[in-house]
């Protein structure tokens, strides 16, 4: 998984690159396939804003989110991602299982 971390009108510190890191693992843990990540961090007079965009085969998947701190929306940005990640996963698995592969029940015969 490449990452990408861009920071609009802030620094990007270490422990904020690390932070990023520990919450998309559990993207990554979910989902084997996740080609790139690009977050991009900015700050908007008092709020704290967070966009990521996530590069799977086949689809882009794109969430922000924003919050009094830093932390706090990259947080709930993992999570929305977390959500979307394992509703593409199971829209691809689901994909031949509809009524079973023709394979499948030709081998039960």
């Amino acid at each position: 998984m490449n990452l990408h971390l861009t920071g609009h009108h802030l620094d990007v510190t270490p422990a904020l690159r690390e932070y990023v890191q520990s919450k998309l693992e559990r993207v990554s843990n979910h989902f084997d396939h996740v080609i790139d990540v690009k977050v991009t961090m900015s700050v908007e007079k008092l709020a704290q804003k967070v966009e990521a965009t996530i590069h799977v085969p086949g689809h882009d998947i794109h969430a922000e989110s924003s919050g009094d701190n830093m932390y706090s929306a990259i947080d709930t940005l993992a999570d929305k991602l977390d959500r979307q990640v394992l509703k593409h996963k199971e829209k691809v698995s689901d994909h031949h299982k509809a009524n079973g592969a023709l394979k499948h029940q030709a081998a039960a015969e």
